[in-house]
């Protein structure tokens, strides 16, 4: 049995995604709110056919991070649990930075409010996604705090193709009622 601090790890490890799962219910506590006064500001919700893949696949993820510890007896490799865990800690700061930056503007949902200025600001003047890219590493990291390698291999391939197309409904959705592509090149142009 793999022990840390004298506790069996996958008993925390349960307990951390406890807290990860709480998190995400937060977030979406926020989506309602924001999805709620996007919608009567005139926004379009777009993509609605992905998003039921997206909620399932980030479910099933939560579900089978400790279902493969469990089940599989996955050891607790420390170094690797630790590398991990600082990955997930810069993967939060990414999503809540860009959360911050986008203030109400920030959904689980593609949802544009036309005539609203696209955002250039925060972590979205060095990426178009940052969000995204914290969901990469975080769905890649949160497995392999616990060696869950089978989950972290699966769940990154189904995420890549849920982002695949998610990424091609935004950055449509954008161009179609911001002038996404021309903001995000003015703002670059002024951070050089």
């Amino acid at each position: 049995m793999n022990e840390l601090l004298g506790i069996d790890s996958r008993v925390l490890y349960s307990v951390m995604l406890g807290v990860i799962v709480l998190e995400r219910l937060v977030e979406l506590a926020i989506t309602q709110r924001n999805r709620a006064w996007a919608l009567a500001q005139g926004g379009v919700e777009v993509g609605e056919q992905h998003y039921p893949w997206m909620v399932a696949l980030h479910t099933l993820l939560l579900v089978s991070c400790p279902a493969e510890v469990w089940l599989l007896d996955r050891p607790f490799v420390p170094a690797l649990a630790l590398v991990m865990s600082a990955l997930l800690v810069l993967t939060m700061a990414l999503r809540y930075w860009a959360i911050a930056t986008l203030g109400k503007r920030w959904t689980t949902r593609v949802i544009c409010v036309p005539g609203l200025p696209v955002v250039t600001g925060g972590p979205y003047r060095f990426l178009r996604h940052p969000n995204y890219l914290a969901v990469v590493v975080e769905v890649l990291a949160l497995p392999l705090v616990h060696g869950a390698w089978l989950t972290a291999v699966v769940f990154s391939l189904g995420n890549l193709l849920v982002l695949r197309t998610r990424i091609a409904v935004e950055e449509a959705a954008l161009d179609r009622y911001n002038d996404y592509n021309q903001s995000f090149q003015r703002a670059r142009s002024r951070s050089a």
